[in-house]
């Protein structure tokens, strides 16, 4: 057994019917841990934890319900005999100019963004201190962003809410130090994917006229990265993982950036 073996922990991911999630979700399981994929997709939430075999469930959940959370927190409790692990990776992002930014765009991505991870922090931590559901203690690992940590253009209510998971994941992890709750909160700041997400944005800024093309966008995405490529999945799912693992036990508080030193 390494420090990196999951075998054994309880594991939510939100937002785990696709994309990074199901990425994530797939190497948490692959080290060992026993996995409930939370996702308003329900059919695609199933299928991901089918996929992962025996041991791995899923759960209705809509991130800014607060009803919804006690649910699916509950549900996932029960299915997995407890919870050590919480990854708040449910988001979206909405490109636009700042000029032409709707309010509802900005609310939705402030619904989804932050207030989701902020019930997703309150419920975790309600469940794994002493006294709740799980009590056993554990780790909360967010999902920020590179776009919290630089300026790039049509991005600037999403670079917003990432920067806020930065500051929310900071003061979470005081608190549960100082209150004794035995439970590190860390984020990772993930670098651009081609994921469905991020062909998206790429497709997003040339309609805006940032960039001549799409692959445009994607070009300067990797000019800017001293690793000179795109991040894959398995490299934001690795570093899940490890701050999962007992390999970060004294890591806490903390904004990893999985960027290829783009934000750096």
């Amino acid at each position: 057994m390494t420090a990196l073996d999951l075998t054994g922990r309880r594991v939510l991911v939100t937002g785990g019917a696709q994309g990074l999630g199901e990425g994530m979700a797939q190497a948490l399981a692959a080290a060992g841990a026993h996995v409930v994929i939370a996702d308003l997709q329900d059919d695609a939430a199933a299928g991901v934890a089918t996929a992962l075999g025996e041991g791995h469930g899923s759960v209705h959940l809509d991130v800014t319900d607060e009803d919804s959370w006690i649910s699916a927190v509950t549900s996932a409790t029960e299915t997995l005999g407890g919870l050590d692990v919480l990854v708040n990776n449910a988001g979206i992002e909405i490109s636009n100019l700042i000029t032409e930014i709707t309010p509802d765009e900005i609310r939705r991505q402030l619904d989804v963004n932050v207030l989701g991870t902020a019930l997703g922090v309150k419920h975790g931590l309600r469940a794994m201190r002493p006294g709740g559901q799980a009590g056993q203690g554990g780790t909360i690992i967010n999902v920020a962003s590179v776009a919290a940590t630089i300026a790039f253009p049509g991005i600037s209510i999403y670079s917003a809410t990432k920067s806020a998971i930065d500051r929310l994941t900071r003061v979470a992890a005081m608190e549960s130090g100082k209150l004794g709750y035995g439970v590190r909160v860390n984020c990772i700041y993930p670098g651009l994917v081609p994921t469905a997400m991020g062909a998206g944005l790429a497709n997003d800024m040339a309609e805006l006229g940032l960039f001549g093309s799409a692959d445009e966008a994607v070009e300067a995405v990797v000019g800017l990265t001293p690793s000179g490529r795109l991040g894959e999945v398995r490299d934001m799912a690795d570093a899940v993982v490890f701050l999962a693992s007992d390999a970060s036990r004294f890591v806490n508080g903390i904004g990893l950036p999985v960027d290829g030193g783009m934000g750096m």
